[in-house]
């Protein structure tokens, strides 16, 4: 089974220099595996900074977060999930 997360991008300029960056260390530090698809594109390993910045991810574009399904994977998507609905490139 896999645990899912449908998420909108809430840095005003998507998963671009700065919040992919963030995001992908986020992602690293996650206990499990987690991927990031955005539409037709993906899903690509949300700890790979190619590959997020590959995903062309716009502001306010829905991303789907997955995980296989163990111990801390809704804790890992939801935590991934809350990072990306903020404005990362804000402050």
């Amino acid at each position: 089974m896999t645990v899912e997360r449908r998420v909108t991008v809430g840095s005003s300029v998507g998963l671009h220099a700065r919040p992919a960056t963030l995001f992908t260390k986020a992602a690293a530090a996650q206990p499990v595996k987690v991927t990031i698809a955005a539409g037709d594109r993906g899903p690509v390993d949300a700890r790979s900074i190619l590959s997020v910045l590959g995903l062309g991810v716009g502001s306010g574009e829905e991303v789907v977060l997955a995980a296989e399904d163990g111990a801390d994977s809704e804790a890992a998507v939801a935590a991934l999930a809350d990072l990306l609905a903020t404005d990362m490139d804000a402050g």
